[in-house]
């Protein structure tokens, strides 16, 4: 037994990864019943990772801006203008895929008991009001914005603080990050139970009927992973992306994908950042951040289901309106809730730029719930895994300009 536990640990994390994946489809596919218990491990994984990235943000984001030394270079501002854009350019291939094969649907019944926001300034609003939320609200309901809001102004406020304090505070961000690698140990047994529930819960046959749109979506996504990302961060790092965006898919893109959730995914892409040896002081903001405004795949889902019902309506579309779509989509994107299927509620608000009824338009949300199975799993990867990649590209942007080698460690 020692053997064996000593050549598990031998293993790489997404080796083990991989085998937690299969046996769970093993078990899926041959004892749904008997290994049913399994399921909680999915649950507790999520728990555990969902439950410490609050904090480890406030304390991460605290330290980092108290012991800042002034003159110290950070990239945020580069980091933002890659969210953006990625974002952006996300939404504009789903648009430019949407018209090279169009898809109808059959329309769903509505979603229940979910109500869309009323338009962008609605969206925009709640992102601000978010900021001011009272800290400990928002430590409890995972308000990323309002967390990173109060860590910044507690930042500021310790810069003069004793060097005591400091220690203490950077003393309580080590612990929290060594506490992040004991639960990320787990990500094998995690991922075991949450591909089993998944199998066993939801299944793939009720999923057949809309074949296109899922092929559509998913399309788009890998796209997006694979062609635009990579020549984004080749204009910024001028050398071969595909090292860096295959590790960012492997390392982040995979448990993403199956915890379906970018705040779950938020300590698992600063253990990332830190095998990078990026910034301290840049990622422990950067990537709480892209958790709530980095969404290329909300883009994604948001123009191809929403240009989905024009098709499906017979509704004529121009050029004009299709760019117009592009920018709305990334915008909705990136106020779009945190939570499972947070970007299927702004679908009612890009239909209404098409003139699509509310009840129609709710509907076509029912159809993203449907297919929320691998629309939201590939959705989360995307996102998750584009927030290290973009930090990561912005740094080693840096790097070079002052000679340093840039290269990806394994």
């Amino acid at each position: 037994m020692k053997n064996l536990i000593k050549n598990w640990n031998k293993l790489s994390l997404v080796k083990r990864i991989i085998i937690g994946l299969f046996i769970g489809i093993i078990l899926a596919r041959f004892l749904p019943e008997t290994a049913k218990p399994i399921v909680i491990f999915g649950s507790l994984f999520v728990g555990a990772l969902k439950a410490i990235a609050p904090i480890l943000v406030l304390f991460l984001v605290m330290s980092a801006i108290s012991q800042h030394k002034s003159g110290h270079q950070t990239n945020m501002k580069s980091i933002i203008v890659l969210y953006l854009l990625g974002t952006f350019l996300a939404g504009l291939v789903a648009v430019v895929g949407s018209f090279i094969f169009p898809v109808s649907l059959t329309l769903a019944g509505g979603a229940q008991n979910v109500t869309p926001p009323g338009g962008v300034t609605e969206v925009l609003k709640s992102l601000l009001l978010n900021l001011v939320d009272n800290p400990v609200k928002a430590l409890f309901n995972a308000n990323y914005i309002g967390i990173l809001s109060w860590a910044v102004l507690l930042g500021l406020a310790l810069k003069n603080a004793q060097d005591t304090t400091k220690t203490m505070i950077s003393n309580f961000s080590d612990a929290l990050s060594q506490m992040v690698v004991w639960v990320i140990n787990f990500a094998p047994i995690g991922i075991m139970g949450l591909v089993f529930d998944s199998i066993v819960t939801s299944g793939f046959e009720s999923l057949l009927s809309y074949g296109k749109l899922i092929v559509l979506l998913v399309g788009c996504m890998v796209f997006v992973a694979i062609v635009v990302n990579p020549i984004i961060v080749y204009l910024y790092i001028r050398q071969n992306p595909f090292p860096l965006v295959l590790k960012c898919l492997k390392e982040s893109g995979i448990t993403a994908f199956f915890t379906r959730s970018s705040a779950a995914n938020i300590p698992v892409n600063m253990s990332l950042c830190k095998k990078l040896n990026l910034d301290k002081d840049t990622y422990s903001v950067s990537i709480p951040l892209g958790a709530t405004i980095n969404m290329a795949g909300a883009a994604v889902t948001i123009s191809v289901l929403t240009l989905a019902a024009v098709h499906t309506l017979g509704i004529q579309v121009d050029i004009g309106t299709a760019l117009i779509l592009s920018v709305l989509s990334a915008v909705c994107a990136c106020g779009a809730s945190g939570v499972s299927g947070g970007s299927l509620l702004l679908i009612p608000l890009a239909c209404s730029l098409f003139g699509i009824p509310n009840d129609i338009a709710m509907q076509v949300v029912g159809v993203g719930f449907i297919v929320g199975v691998i629309q939201d799993s590939c959705e989360t990867a995307l996102n998750s895994s584009t927030d290290v990649l973009f930090t990561a590209a912005a740094e080693f942007a840096e790097w070079r300009k002052e000679g340093k080698e840039v290269a990806i460690t394994k």
